[in-house]
């Protein structure tokens, strides 16, 4: 595959993910959003490898095109350096998330090319003094099984850390002057159950009826928290927010679909048409504001 320096890691060479979703089609959609989490995710990633002991093997499963890969190595190499295992089901992905992680220097990086639903994290490179899992576990299907894995993987000692639920991102106003109010919400329900639909999909499907923290203390882990980061880019705002803007909304009405009222589909097509006076890329009241929630436990 081209692009790839060191094959040596890869388990195999996935040609599609568990879940069907077309992660490499998103491939430019996500370096834009990683472009603007990076200022809040070197903070948390800086916080996770405080703690770790010298020269630390720190995991980033699901790694995607390395939102968390790049303030990993550099909180790693702040700090002396260490080797950071990179692990997703998608070449493309991948490939981005070593180049850019390989270009901080001072760290060992290994990608691994696996997909978690199928494949034991323990086998991948050593055990872990960090597993670090952004919106990838509620992606496997047996999400308990999953997190028992990742804890498998852990040194004894060492952190488990997922970001999981927070809140949904919000970036439109309230009132667009196209349609009517509140498309931001009900493009967020529609979601919701778009979202139910997936994992009822997923072959083997098993539900989570607990929350995160219960979770982590049900897989095995210990001393148990969770703390919350905001990533926020206010109106009027720079182009690439309006970009990564026109991208969320395009992906909402792609999964949405059907869900949402004909009005509701109607104004989409005006809000995602260049030529539109109402293109999204061209207003000044697009803003960009997620709060992401971190749960954490140690393995004893």
């Amino acid at each position: 595959m081209a692009g790839c320096a060191v094959p040596t890691y890869r388990l195999h060479v996935a040609q599609h993910t568990h879940d069907g979703i077309d992660w490499a089609a998103r491939v430019a959609a996500a370096r834009r959003t990683a472009a603007l989490e990076a200022e809040a995710l070197r903070v948390v990633a800086r916080r996770l490898v405080r703690p770790l002991p010298d020269n630390p093997t720190v995991y980033d499963v699901g790694c995607g095109v390395g939102p968390m890969s790049v303030p990993l190595a550099e909180a790693l190499a702040a700090r002396g350096g260490g080797t950071l295992v990179l692990v997703d089901g998608t070449p493309e992905a991948l490939d981005a998330a070593t180049s850019a992680a390989r270009a901080v220097g001072s760290v060992t990086v290994k990608p691994v090319l696996a997909d978690l639903a199928g494949e034991d994290p323990a086998g991948f490179a050593g055990s872990a003094d960090l597993i670090w899992g952004s919106r990838v576990v509620h992606h496997l299907p047996d999400q308990l099984k999953a997190l028992k894995r990742l804890v498998g993987a852990l040194a004894s000692g060492g952190w488990l850390a997922v970001a999981e639920g927070g809140l949904e991102a919000r970036f439109l106003p309230w009132d667009l002057g196209v349609g009517e109010p509140g498309l931001q919400d009900r493009l967020a329900a529609a979601r919701a159950d778009w979202f139910c639909t997936m994992r009822e999909n997923l072959p083997g499907a098993v539900q989570l009826p607990v929350g995160w923290n219960v979770a982590l203390g049900d897989a095995g882990l210990g001393e148990v928290s969770a703390f919350s980061f905001v990533i926020d880019h206010p109106a009027p705002a720079k182009q690439v927010v309006r970009d990564w803007a026109v991208e969320r909304l395009s992906w909402l009405a792609e999964v949405t679909g059907a869900r949402l009222h004909a009005s509701d589909r109607a104004a989409l097509r005006r809000l995602l048409n260049p030529q539109d006076s109402e293109f999204l890329g061209g207003r000044d009241d697009v803003f960009m504001l997620m709060t992401d929630t971190v749960h954490l436990g140690r393995k004893p």
